[in-house]
């Protein structure tokens, strides 16, 4: 293919100025994932030699991570231990899915991505079936990131299921109800969601031996209650993913990791964290 030649080069005289350069054979691998995030308008951007972490947060009560490690670029050079800039998620996403958003067997979209540094644009050079398209983003200053504290030694109970079961769940809860409770429970009902809605309340149990828990680990019982409002957008990354972790550490902070595997094959990891809700009186405490 003419595209992976022109791509596939090793980095020339031009390139050796930007401090982060990275190709790739298939933007969707980049902008699947990306959508998974993308629920407020900026992200902030962290490149390192394991590979790029994005980060969308809102209202302080919840953070979305995606991750996209060196290795499923074919290319990727950084110049510095990290680099970190906020962009507009929105604009991103239009650059990356210029060319359509719908696959077209046979034909992908290469992406080779550069940026030069504090207060320089990324750029963005997308080719598909010999048809070239260079994108300019403009940078911003990058916010500071809310720390979740999330400890995986303060983790009291931890879930690995597939995502299917999950999705299910999602789909048959009352989504007018403000509030999504969370129990995990060493004994039964082990693991249940429940909304609290106009049509009244709404329970899924799934019990800790089904064939779609693939992992349970819970040593004490706890509810936690959750603004369905801040874990609605983590419903983009549940439809993309084929697995998913649920943990919950001794404040009621909730993790939802969420392994999704891309075009060819490779598996991205989505993380979100959601803080309990404090207008709620936890029955556990």
């Amino acid at each position: 293919m003419p595209g992976e030649m022109a791509l596939s080069t090793q980095p020339d005289d031009h390139d050796s100025h930007y401090v982060l350069l990275a190709k790739i054979d298939n933007a969707r691998n980049v902008s699947n994932i990306l959508k998974a995030i993308h629920f407020k308008e900026s992200a902030t951007v962290f490149a390192s030699s394991m590979g790029l972490k994005v980060t969308v947060e809102d209202a302080k009560c919840v953070q979305a991570n995606a991750f996209i490690q060196e290795g499923l670029f074919h290319e990727y050079h950084i110049r510095e231990d990290q680099v970190t800039f906020k962009i507009n998620l929105t604009v991103l996403l239009e650059c990356l899915t210029i060319f359509g958003t719908s696959p077209v067997p046979g034909m992908t979209t290469t992406l080779k991505m550069c940026y030069g540094g504090y207060g320089c644009p990324l750029i963005l050079m997308l080719e598909e079936d010999g048809v070239l398209t260079d994108c300019s983003i403009k940078t911003l200053e990058p916010d500071e990131v809310l720390d979740f504290n999330f400890s995986s030694t303060n983790v009291l109970n931890k879930i690995i299921m597939k995502s299917e079961c999950l999705k299910e769940a999602f789909s048959e809860l009352d989504m007018t109800s403000d509030i999504l409770q969370i129990l995990l429970s060493p004994d039964q009902p082990y693991f249940r969601l429940s909304t609290y809605g106009n049509a009244g309340s709404t329970h899924s149990d799934f019990p800790k031996d089904s064939d779609m828990v693939e992992s349970f680990l819970c040593t004490q019982t706890q509810t936690n209650r959750y603004k369905i409002s801040l874990l609605k957008p983590s419903v983009k990354a549940l439809t993309l993913s084929t697995r998913v972790s649920i943990r919950t550490d001794n404040r009621g902070f909730l993790s939802l990791q969420y392994m999704i595997k891309n075009d060819d094959g490779q598996v991205c990891f989505v993380e979100y964290y959601c803080a309990p809700d404090e207008d709620v009186d936890d029955p556990e405490h």
